[in-house]
Protein backbone atom coordinates (compact mmCIF):
# COMPACT_ATOMS: atom_id res chain seq x y z
CA UNK A 1 0.00 0.00 0.00
CA UNK A 2 1.17 3.21 -1.15
CA UNK A 3 1.53 5.80 1.61
CA UNK A 4 -1.05 8.35 -0.25
CA UNK A 5 -3.44 5.18 -0.06
CA UNK A 6 -2.58 4.80 3.55
CA UNK A 7 -3.30 8.00 4.60
CA UNK A 8 -6.80 8.10 3.06
CA UNK A 9 -7.66 4.70 4.40
CA UNK A 10 -6.98 5.87 7.26
CA UNK A 11 -9.31 9.47 7.05
CA UNK A 12 -12.32 6.87 6.51
CA UNK A 13 -14.45 6.10 9.98
CA UNK A 14 -14.87 2.85 11.20
CA UNK A 15 -18.70 4.00 12.12
CA UNK A 16 -20.70 6.76 11.15
CA UNK A 17 -23.72 7.79 13.52
CA UNK A 18 -26.62 9.02 11.91
CA UNK A 19 -30.08 10.05 12.56
CA UNK A 20 -33.57 8.71 11.16
CA UNK A 21 -37.54 9.33 11.15
CA UNK A 22 -38.19 6.04 10.69
CA UNK A 23 -42.14 5.33 10.01
CA UNK A 24 -42.79 8.67 12.63
CA UNK A 25 -39.97 7.85 16.03
CA UNK A 26 -36.47 9.45 15.59
CA UNK A 27 -33.86 6.74 15.52
CA UNK A 28 -30.34 7.10 16.01
CA UNK A 29 -27.35 4.46 14.62
CA UNK A 30 -23.83 4.03 14.49
CA UNK A 31 -23.22 2.21 11.20
CA UNK A 32 -20.27 1.08 8.87
CA UNK A 33 -20.25 3.08 6.04
CA UNK A 34 -21.14 1.05 3.38
CA UNK A 35 -24.72 -0.19 5.15
CA UNK A 36 -26.94 0.52 2.05
CA UNK A 37 -30.96 1.68 4.02
CA UNK A 38 -32.01 -1.85 2.95
CA UNK A 39 -29.87 -3.81 5.45
CA UNK A 40 -30.12 -0.60 8.29
CA UNK A 41 -33.63 -0.95 7.81
CA UNK A 42 -33.88 -4.64 8.06
CA UNK A 43 -30.92 -5.72 10.34
CA UNK A 44 -30.71 -2.66 12.10
CA UNK A 45 -34.02 -1.45 13.21
CA UNK A 46 -35.61 -4.81 12.39
CA UNK A 47 -37.90 -3.87 10.42
CA UNK A 48 -38.33 -6.92 8.01
CA UNK A 49 -41.26 -5.75 6.00
CA UNK A 50 -39.06 -4.26 3.30
CA UNK A 51 -37.73 -6.93 1.39
CA UNK A 52 -34.22 -8.08 -0.05
CA UNK A 53 -34.88 -9.15 -3.38
CA UNK A 54 -31.93 -8.73 -6.24
CA UNK A 55 -30.24 -6.36 -4.20
CA UNK A 56 -29.07 -4.81 -7.42
CA UNK A 57 -32.08 -2.27 -8.03
CA UNK A 58 -33.73 -4.38 -10.11
CA UNK A 59 -36.99 -5.50 -9.01
CA UNK A 60 -38.35 -2.81 -6.22
CA UNK A 61 -38.64 -5.53 -3.28
CA UNK A 62 -36.82 -2.97 -1.28
CA UNK A 63 -38.54 0.14 -2.54
CA UNK A 64 -39.28 2.10 0.79
CA UNK A 65 -40.10 6.15 1.11
CA UNK A 66 -37.40 8.49 1.85
CA UNK A 67 -38.54 12.42 2.26
CA UNK A 68 -41.47 10.95 0.40
CA UNK A 69 -39.96 9.80 -3.26
CA UNK A 70 -39.69 6.06 -3.76
CA UNK A 71 -36.27 4.88 -3.71
CA UNK A 72 -34.55 1.33 -4.18
CA UNK A 73 -33.27 0.89 -0.58
CA UNK A 74 -30.33 -1.88 -1.71
CA UNK A 75 -28.82 0.70 -3.85
CA UNK A 76 -29.08 4.01 -1.02
CA UNK A 77 -26.39 3.74 1.93
CA UNK A 78 -27.72 4.56 4.83
CA UNK A 79 -25.46 7.61 5.58
CA UNK A 80 -27.14 8.93 2.42
CA UNK A 81 -29.96 9.05 4.41
CA UNK A 82 -29.12 10.97 7.91
CA UNK A 83 -31.45 13.27 8.75
CA UNK A 84 -34.27 11.93 6.24
CA UNK A 85 -37.73 10.50 6.89
CA UNK A 86 -38.14 7.37 5.66
CA UNK A 87 -41.43 4.87 5.30
CA UNK A 88 -41.65 1.91 4.95
CA UNK A 89 -44.60 -0.43 4.61
CA UNK A 90 -45.22 -1.12 8.70
CA UNK A 91 -45.21 2.48 8.22
CA UNK A 92 -48.37 3.40 6.06
CA UNK A 93 -50.86 2.16 8.66
CA UNK A 94 -52.32 4.54 11.03
CA UNK A 95 -54.15 4.52 13.81
CA UNK A 96 -54.70 0.83 13.84
CA UNK A 97 -56.32 1.39 10.21
CA UNK A 98 -54.84 0.25 6.60
CA UNK A 99 -53.34 2.48 4.43
CA UNK A 100 -56.06 2.76 1.13
CA UNK A 101 -53.72 1.09 -0.92
CA UNK A 102 -53.11 -1.53 1.80
CA UNK A 103 -56.91 -2.04 1.65
CA UNK A 104 -57.19 -2.17 -1.83
CA UNK A 105 -54.40 -4.75 -2.44
CA UNK A 106 -56.76 -7.25 0.13
CA UNK A 107 -59.78 -6.27 -1.81
CA UNK A 108 -58.01 -6.47 -4.76
CA UNK A 109 -56.52 -9.54 -3.86
CA UNK A 110 -53.31 -7.91 -5.73
CA UNK A 111 -50.43 -10.27 -3.87
CA UNK A 112 -50.15 -13.51 -4.35
CA UNK A 113 -46.50 -14.55 -2.77
CA UNK A 114 -46.51 -11.47 -1.39
CA UNK A 115 -42.87 -10.99 -1.58
CA UNK A 116 -42.91 -8.27 -3.53
CA UNK A 117 -46.10 -6.44 -2.29
CA UNK A 118 -44.43 -4.15 0.64
CA UNK A 119 -42.55 -2.81 -2.08
CA UNK A 120 -45.20 -2.88 -4.54
CA UNK A 121 -47.76 -0.51 -2.08
CA UNK A 122 -44.60 1.55 -1.01
CA UNK A 123 -43.94 2.55 -4.65
CA UNK A 124 -47.83 3.05 -5.36
CA UNK A 125 -48.22 5.27 -2.34
CA UNK A 126 -44.71 7.24 -4.14
CA UNK A 127 -46.93 7.06 -7.18
CA UNK A 128 -49.86 8.53 -5.60
CA UNK A 129 -48.07 11.48 -3.87
CA UNK A 130 -46.27 12.34 -7.04
CA UNK A 131 -49.79 12.76 -8.41
CA UNK A 132 -48.73 11.89 -12.88
CA UNK A 133 -50.84 9.01 -13.09
CA UNK A 134 -54.27 9.21 -14.82
CA UNK A 135 -55.27 5.84 -16.27
CA UNK A 136 -54.06 1.95 -15.99
CA UNK A 137 -51.59 2.54 -18.31
CA UNK A 138 -49.60 5.26 -17.20
CA UNK A 139 -49.72 3.47 -13.65
CA UNK A 140 -48.58 0.33 -15.24
CA UNK A 141 -45.38 2.46 -16.51
CA UNK A 142 -45.04 4.47 -13.33
CA UNK A 143 -44.67 0.79 -11.58
CA UNK A 144 -42.92 -0.52 -14.06
CA UNK A 145 -39.64 -0.84 -11.64
CA UNK A 146 -41.28 -3.33 -9.44
CA UNK A 147 -41.34 -6.43 -10.48
CA UNK A 148 -44.30 -9.50 -9.30
CA UNK A 149 -42.52 -12.91 -10.34
CA UNK A 150 -46.47 -14.02 -9.99
CA UNK A 151 -48.15 -12.16 -12.68
CA UNK A 152 -50.24 -10.61 -9.88
CA UNK A 153 -49.90 -6.87 -12.44
CA UNK A 154 -53.68 -6.63 -13.19
CA UNK A 155 -54.66 -6.73 -9.65
CA UNK A 156 -51.96 -4.41 -8.79
CA UNK A 157 -53.16 -2.03 -11.06
CA UNK A 158 -56.65 -2.44 -10.24
CA UNK A 159 -56.09 -2.07 -6.63
CA UNK A 160 -53.82 1.53 -7.52
CA UNK A 161 -56.87 2.96 -9.70
CA UNK A 162 -58.96 1.79 -6.35
CA UNK A 163 -57.10 3.79 -3.94
CA UNK A 164 -56.81 6.40 -6.48
CA UNK A 165 -60.50 6.97 -6.70
CA UNK A 166 -60.54 5.84 -10.41
CA UNK A 167 -62.95 3.60 -12.31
Amino acid sequence: MSQDTADVTHQIPDRIPISLIVNGNRRTLDLVPWTSLLDALRDHLALTGTKKGCDHGQCGACTVLVDGRRVNSCLMLAVMTDGAEITTVEGLASDGALHPLQQAFIDHDAFQCGYCTPGQICSAAGLLAEGHAGDADEIRELMSGNLCRCGAYPNIVAAIQQAMGLP
